[in-house]
C-alpha cells in the first residue's frame, strides 16, 4: 500500500512534486493493488482505526491523506447522515477516484503540513497509511492536533515493521522483492519501491507513539494487529488545550 501525503526532501525521499506524480499515475492500480498486497485486510484495519477515533453520530471528522477514500467512508458510516467527513489529499487524481466512490464525503486538495481549517473544528481527525510520505511527521500530527477539539482524538493507522522472526523475514522477502515485483507488473516499479523504502524510515510503534506526545498529544495508545506489521494509534487533544 501507499499513503498519500506531503512528502519532499525533509522526509529522506522523492520531492514532494515528484511524489504527488507517482501516486497521480498509480492511482488507477491503487485499490487493486492495496487489496492484492493485504489479501483485501486493509478494510478490517481501516474499521478498527475508525473504532479508536472514537467517533459517533452527528460529529465531524477529517481525513488526513485520504487517497481514494476508503477510511473517510469508513468513518462516514460511523458518522451517520448528520455527522461530517472530510477528506484532504495532495493527488488530485486520487481525489478524482474517491469522488466517484461516494458523494456524502467532502473531498478536498490540501496539504497536510498546512490545513486550510480552522483549530478545533473537528471532533477527530485521521490517516491511513499516509503519514510515514509526512516530509515533516511532528508537523504533520500538530496539524491534525490543531484542527481537533479539545478532548478528540488523532487516530494513525500504519504500515510497521515486525522486529522478531520467523514474520520479520517474510515481512522483508515480501516488501523488499515481491512488492516492487507486483509494482512492475502494474507498470510502476518506482512506486512499488518507493513503499518499503518508505517503512523502513518510519518510526516503529514506540518511536511514533514518542512522536505524538511530543506534538501534546495525551493519553496515547496503539495496538499492533496482522502479526506486527499493522500499528494503530491513537491520542487526545489534551483538554484545556489546542
Amino acid at each position: 500500500m501507499s499513503g498519500e501525503a506531503t512528502a519532499g526532501p525533509g522526509a529522506g525521499t522523492l520531492p514532494e512534486d515528484q511524489v504527488r506524480a507517482m501516486f497521480d499515475r498509480i492511482a488507477g492500480v491503487y485499490d487493486l493493488m492495496n487489496s492484492v498486497m493485504t489479501a483485501g485486510l486493509h478494510h478490517r484495519w481501516r474499521e478498527r482505526a475508525v473504532d479508536l477515533a472514537a467517533v459517533g453520530p452527528g460529529d465531524r471528522v477529517l481525513d488526513v491523506a485520504t487517497g481514494t477514500g476508503d477510511l473517510a467512508i469508513a468513518l462516514k458510516r460511523r458518522v451517520g447522515r448528520d455527522g461530517e467527513v472530510v477528506g484532504t489529499d495532495f493527488s488530485e487524481r486520487m481525489l478524482e477516484l474517491a469522488r466517484a466512490k461516494t458523494d456524502d464525503v467532502d473531498f478536498e486538495t490540501g496539504n497536510a503540513l498546512d490545513l486550510p481549517y480552522a483549530d478545533d473544528s473537528f471532533d477527530a481527525a485521521t490517516v491511513g497509511f499516509g503519514a510515514r510520505n509526512f516530509a515533516d511527521l511532528a508537523r504533520g500530527l500538530s496539524e491534525m492536533g490543531r484542527v481537533v477539539r479539545p478532548g478528540g482524538r488523532v487516530v494513525v493507522l500504519e504500515l510497521t515493521t515486525p522486529e522478531r522472526p520467523p514474520l520479520s523475514w517474510f515481512y522483508r522477502l515480501w516488501f523488499d522483492r515481491l512488492v516492487p515485483t507486483l509494482g512492475r507488473v502494474a507498470g510502476d516499479a518506482e512506486a512499488y519501491s518507493y513503499l518499503p523504502s518508505s517503512v523502513r524510515r518510519f518510526p516503529g510503534a514506540r518511536g511514533l507513539a514518542a512522536a505524538m506526545a511530543a506534538v501534546g498529544l495525551v493519553r496515547v495508545r496503539w495496538i499492533l494487529t496482522a502479526g506486527g506489521i499493522i500499528a494503530i494509534h491513537a491520542g487526545e487533544v489534551e483538554e484545556g488545550g489546542s
